[in-house]
């Protein structure tokens, strides 16, 4: 699709959308008003690598929680990484977490404390991608560059009636998106697109009525908008197996810490049996001792597979553990642990069936 093709057209998605946004902006904490002064670089930064694959909704209370704990990057970057990912725990995808405190200290050491300005040189940074370095680009620093999240994907990819599948969509999409960002404000223009498609342009049931570029949109006028974007057909998910333990002694339960490397690395949980994306856990004990089984108490979904979860509970007085990483955790503190959400479940299945 030639930019020049719908530069009239172009221009007034890009009018009517900015005027929307001057009136209907989503009020975050981690933004400023529109056509006021930019906001603080790191806000964007933490707020953009919280907010891959996670709602606004599940971010806001990590962001005032992260931002009360640690107000400066330099701050973030002198937090141990275990304090870090406990404070991290049950936004999941793990990963981020790790990065983003691998980003502080790279930031604050290498480049004193100051975030770069420029979309080239934060792709250099770790855990931030193509969209992230565009993101703080346009909206920390006011560049111009092409944002595309989710949100923005669907309404380009309705306005314009863009019917290539994803991901090879995507090329097209982009391409869209760079004919009616602006030259001014991009960073703006970036968040009022971001919140039409989280507020109007939605998956499902769209609110067209309402919609300041209902006229310039192509999927409307052919009455198909949930037809956008064309997605490929839904893999099927293979189920894996794992097994956790409980240990128990005198109010503290045994906890371990996951390898660093792979799924939830680093941190605190329940001991298991080394299950993995690839493959069921082996099902056998941390320990030797009589165990009581309990089958399937978890089922959680992750992106390409699901878990189903056995907690097998230790039955016997003496533990004999003698592990140098031992971890033992007040139970009626448990919720300081900073537990993936996968293993806060099973906790809260256990907790809940004794009483």
């Amino acid at each position: 699709m030639a930019v020049d093709s719908f530069s009239a057209k172009a221009r007034k998605i890009s009018a009517n959308i900015g005027a929307h946004y001057v009136d209907n902006a989503r009020k975050l904490p981690w933004r400023t008003p529109p056509g006021g002064k930019l906001p603080n670089p790191y806000h964007v930064w933490l707020s953009e690598i919280m907010l891959q694959q996670t709602t606004v909704g599940a971010v806001k209370s990590y962001f005032e929680t992260f931002t009360r704990r640690w107000p400066t990057v330099q701050q973030l970057a002198a937090a141990k990484e275990a304090d870090v990912l406990a404070a991290w725990a049950g936004l999941g995808y793990y990963a981020r977490a790790r990065n983003l405190h691998k980003c502080a200290v790279h930031v604050t050491e290498k480049l004193d404390g100051i975030f770069p300005q420029k979309e080239s040189e934060l792709l250099k940074l770790p855990g931030v991608g193509a969209y992230t370095a565009a993101a703080i680009a346009a909206i920390a620093f006011g560049e111009r560059a092409v944002v595309v999240d989710a949100n923005i994907e669907r309404l380009v990819a309705r306005l314009f009636a863009i019917d290539t599948p994803l991901p090879k969509g995507k090329a097209a999409i982009r391409t869209a998106m760079d004919a009616i960002t602006p030259a001014e404000r991009a960073g703006d223009f970036a968040q009022a697109c971001m919140d039409m498609g989280a507020t109007i342009c939605t998956s499902k049931n769209p609110k067209c009525d309402i919609c300041p570029v209902q006229e310039q949109c192509a999927a409307f006028a052919a009455g198909d908008m949930e037809s956008y974007p064309v997605k490929p057909p839904k893999k099927h998910k293979p189920v894996r197996r794992a097994r956790f333990f409980w240990v128990e002694q005198q109010g503290r339960i045994l906890l371990a810490t996951r390898p660093p490397k792979g799924m939830l690395g680093g941190m605190r949980a329940l001991p298991d049996d080394g299950w993995a994306a690839g493959r069921d856990g082996h099902a056998n004990p941390p320990i030797a001792g009589q165990w009581r089984v309990h089958d399937n108490i978890v089922q959680h979904s992750f992106t390409h597979f699901s878990l189903e979860v056995d907690l097998a509970v230790y039955q016997d007085e003496k533990i004999a553990t003698n592990k140098d990483d031992n971890i033992w955790w007040p139970l009626d503190n448990i919720a300081e642990a900073g537990l993936p959400t996968l293993y806060a479940k099973a906790v809260k299945w256990k907790l809940k069936e004794e009483t």
